[in-house]
C-alpha cells in the first residue's frame, strides 16, 4: 500500500468507526420493518442492495471486472456460494433480532474469529501458535457454558459465527471489492428474491404495499443499510492498517451487546456473563497474540531491510517505498 499520510489514516479510522458502528446499531433498524417478517424483510434487503450499488457503480464507472468474472467458472461458482451464505447469516440475524435474542446475535460476532482460526486449521491446514490454540480452547469452553446456561446449544451465535467465517473464506478465494463483490453476490440472490416478494404480494401477505408508504421506504432503505456501512469499510481498509481494523472489527458486537442489556432488556444470568466472560478473555489473548507477532514481523522486516548495503536509514525508520504492502480484504455484512 502506498505511503498513507496522518490525514489520511485520520480519516480512514473514522470510516472505521462509521462502517462498524452502523453494523453494530443495525438492531435498532429491523424492528421498526414489522410486521414484516424476517424473510420478507431479507427479501426486500436482496433486492434494494442490488439496486443501490448497480448506481453507485454507474456513477463510478466500475464496470471492467464484469468481462473478466464471467470468464472465470470457478470464481462464478464461489460467488453462488458467498450467497448463500450469507443470505442465511443475514436471514438468521434479521430473524435474531425481531425475535428477542441481540445478545445471543452479538456473542456469534464475538465468537466469529475463533470460528476462523479453527476453520483455518481444519480446512487450510494451518499451523496455530499457542496462544491461539489456548484462545480457541477457551472459546469452546465458553461454548459449554453458554450451552448449559441457555439449556441448548447457542445455535443463533454458532450460526452467525460459522457462516461469517465460511463467507469470509469464500470472499478471500474470489478476491473482489466491497462493492463488486457485493454486486455479484446480491446478482446471484435477485431473482429467487424478487420471485419470493411476487408471490407472497399474489398472496396478499406483502407489508410492502398495504402498510403505507413509510413502511415502504423503510424496507426500501434496506439497501442503503447494507451497502452504506461497506462501503465505509472500504475507505478504512485502504488508510488504516490491519492492526487496527482488527481491532475496529470488536465495536459492532460490542455495541449490539450493549443494546440487547440496555435497550432491550434482555436477560442476562450469571451463567451468561461466566460464557461472555470467557469469550471476552479467549478474544483478549488472541488480540495479544497477532500484534505481538505484527510487532516482531515489522522489526524483522526493519532489520533484513537496513541490513542490506546501500538501504538508506532514517531515525531507523524503513524508507516508505520499501514498506511492506498491505491488501486488507473488504468484508461483507
Amino acid at each position: 500500500m502506498a505511503k498513507v499520510s496522518a490525514g489520511q489514516q485520520r480519516t480512514g479510522l473514522l470510516y472505521g468507526i462509521g462502517a462498524y458502528g452502523m453494523w453494530g446499531l443495525v438492531p435498532l433498524f429491523w424492528p421498526l420493518l414489522k410486521p414484516a417478517d424476517a424473510i420478507e424483510i431479507l427479501a426486500h434487503r436482496m433486492v434494494w442492495s442490488l439496486a443501490l450499488v448497480v448506481a453507485v457503480l454507474l456513477v463510478m464507472r466500475r464496470w471492467a471486472w464484469i468481462g473478466e468474472l464471467v470468464r472465470q467458472p470457478r470464481r462464478l461458482g464461489l460467488i453462488a456460494v458467498a450467497a448463500v451464505v450469507i443470505t442465511v447469516n443475514w436471514g438468521v440475524y434479521i430473524w435474531s433480532v425481531n425475535s428477542g435474542h441481540v445478545v445471543e446475535a452479538s456473542l456469534g460476532y464475538f465468537i466469529n474469529p475463533l470460528v476462523t482460526i479453527a476453520m483455518g486449521v481444519l480446512i487450510l491446514k494451518e499451523r496455530l501458535r499457542r496462544p491461539q490454540w489456548i484462545a480457541v480452547g477457551i472459546g469452546a469452553a465458553a461454548v459449554v457454558v453458554l450451552t448449559v446456561g441457555y439449556g441448548r446449544p447457542p445455535w443463533i451465535s454458532l450460526t452467525l459465527a460459522f457462516s461469517f467465517a465460511t463467507y469470509g473464506l469464500v470472499k478471500k478465494k474470489v478476491n473482489l471489492g466491497g462493492l463488486e463483490s457485493l454486486a455479484a453476490e446480491t446478482a446471484v440472490q435477485f431473482l429467487p428474491a424478487l420471485a419470493y416478494l411476487l408471490w407472497l404480494s399474489g398472496q396478499g401477505r406483502a407489508t410492502f404495499g398495504s402498510e403505507g408508504p413509510g413502511h415502504a421506504a423503510l424496507l426500501a432503505a434496506t439497501g442503503i443499510v447494507t451497502a452504506i456501512p461497506l462501503i465505509c469499510f472500504g475507505g478504512a481498509a485502504i488508510r488504516v492498517p490491519l492492526s487496527t481494523l482488527g481491532l475496529l472489527q470488536y465495536l459492532a458486537p460490542v455495541f449490539q451487546f450493549l443494546l440487547g442489556i440496555v435497550y432491550f432488556h434482555e436477560a442476562m444470568p450469571p451463567e451468561r456473563w461466566a460464557g461472555f466472560a470467557l469469550v471476552w478473555l479467549a478474544l483478549t489473548i488472541l488480540t495479544w497474540d497477532a500484534l505481538r507477532t505484527a510487532r516482531a514481523a515489522r522489526k524483522a522486516l526493519a532489520s533484513a531491510i537496513t541490513s542490506v548495503p546501500g538501504t538508506p536509514r532514517v531515525h531507523g525508520l524503513i524508507p516508505p517505498t520499501q514498506r511492506e504492502p498491505r491488501t486488507p480484504e473488504a468484508q461483507g455484512s
